[in-house]
C-alpha cells in the first residue's frame, strides 16, 4: 500500500540520513518515478523533505524533524522476535545482551501483542550448528571483532587451504558467519579478500587505523563473492541409471553429489540419472560404494576407472586370504 511506503520512506531517511531516489527504488522495490510521485505527495502533505543535487546528493529530511510513526505491527514485531542463531551470539559475545534487549521490546509493546511474540518465541528456533559440530577453535575472534569497530589495521599470520602459512596486513571491513563458519572480510594490497577466521594463526591489532571504503556493502559484497565461488566450483557429470531399491537415498542432499536431471522409468525399473559431482575421484568413490546398484552409461572413462578400483579391491582381498 502507498501509505505503508511512505512511512517506510519516512524511516529510511530517519534512519540513513540521505538516499538517492534509486537507492529508495530498490529498497521498496518499486521504480525510480513512483519515488518522485511519493516525494511529491510527502511534501504536498507539509513533510520537509528536501532534494539535494549533484554527485553527493540524495533526498533528506530537514535535521529538526522527527517522525514519531515508530509503532511496531504484529508482523513486525514477529521478524524482531525469530530465535537468532544462539551460537552466533555465542562467537560474538553477544548472547546476554540479546536476552536484555529481547526484554526490552517485550516491555514496549502494547500487552495486547505480547502474548502473540511470547508464541513466536516458543514456535520458531534458528540453529545453524551442524549435526556433526566443527571443532573449530577461533582463539583471536575478540581481536578481530575490536579491529573491525574501530577501523584498526591488522597483521595475521594465514594458514592458507594448501597447508602454507603466510603473513598479510589488512584493512578489517567486516564479519560474515556462513553456516557456523566465520569469514573476516579485509582489504589487502588494494583487493577486498575473504579469510576464514578458525586458519588466523596469529592475530595482532596495530596501533595504525585506515578509513573505510564509503560505498563497501558487506551483504552486497557476500553475495557476489559467493556466486562467483559456485561458478569457479569443478564439475564432473556422469550419466547413469539406478536401482529403483536406492533412488531414495540418491534424492537424499548430500555433499557428494547433485542431481541434474532424473527421466522416467525403463521397462526394467531402472532409472536414468543426470548427476554432477566435483570432481572426478569423488564421482568414483561414490558410484563404487553403491555396487551392483548403479550403472554408468558415460563417460567411458569413468566406468573404466570403476572397473579397474573394484578389480584392485578383489585382487587386495584374494592376496590377503593367501596369506
Amino acid at each position: 500500500m502507498r501509505a505503508d511506503r511512505l512511512i517506510s520512506i519516512l524511516l529510511l531517511l530517519q534512519n540513513k540520513g540521505k538516499l538517492k531516489t534509486r537507492e529508495l527504488a530498490k529498497e521498496l522495490e518499486v521504480t525510480e518515478r513512483t519515488i518522485h510521485r511519493d516525494m511529491e505527495a510527502l511534501s504536498a502533505a507539509g513533510i520537509p523533505v528536501v532534494a539535494e543535487r549533484g554527485k553527493a546528493g540524495g533526498w533528506r529530511l530537514l535535521k529538526q524533524y522527527r517522525t514519531n510513526l515508530t509503532g511496531l505491527k504484529a508482523n513486525e514485531i514477529k521478524s524482531l522476535l525469530i530465535s537468532p542463531s544462539f551460537q552466533l551470539l555465542t562467537d560474538l559475545g553477544l548472547t546476554k545482551d540479546w536476552y536484555e534487549a529481547r526484554q526490552k521490546i517485550l516491555a514496549s509493546i502494547p500487552s495486547s501483542l505480547q502474548k502473540n511474540a511470547d508464541h513466536v518465541w516458543n514456535r520458531i528456533h534458528v540453529d545453524t550448528s551442524a549435526w556433526r559440530q566443527s571443532t573449530e577453535k577461533l582463539e583471536s575472534f575478540k581481536v578481530l571483532q575490536q579491529a573491525i569497530w574501530e577501523e584498526r589495521i591488522l597483521q595475521i599470520k594465514y594458514e592458507r587451504a594448501d597447508g602454507e602459512c603466510v603473513e598479510r596486513v589488512v584493512n578489517p571491513l567486516g564479519l560474515v558467519a556462513k553456516g557456523s563458519t566465520w569469514y573476516l572480510i579485509a582489504l589487502s594490497n588494494g583487493k577486498i579478500r575473504n579469510y576464514r577466521a578458525s586458519r588466523m594463526r596469529s592475530v595482532i591489532l596495530m596501533s595504525e587505523t585506515f578509513t573505510r571504503p564509503t560505498d563497501f556493502d558487506l551483504a552486497q559484497y557476500w553475495n557476489n563473492s559467493t556466486q562467483e565461488f559456485i561458478k569457479s566450483l569443478p564439475r564432473y557429470k556422469a550419466d547413469v541409471e539406478v536401482s529403483p531399491s536406492i533412488i531414495q537415498r540418491i534424492k537424499f542432499p548430500g555433499r557428494f553429489v547433485q542431481i541434474l536431471k532424473i527421466d522416467s522409468p525403463l521397462e526394467n525399473g531402472w532409472i536414468p540419472l543426470k548427476l554432477c559431482f566435483d570432481t572426478e575421484q569423488e564421482a568414483k568413490e561414490y558410484i563404487l560404494g553403491f555396487g551392483n546398484q548403479i550403472k554408468i552409461i558415460r563417460p567411458n572413462t569413468l566406468k573404466q576407472n570403476i572397473y579397474e578400483m573394484a578389480r584392485a579391491i578383489i585382487d587386495f582381498y584374494e592376496q590377503k586370504n593367501q596369506m
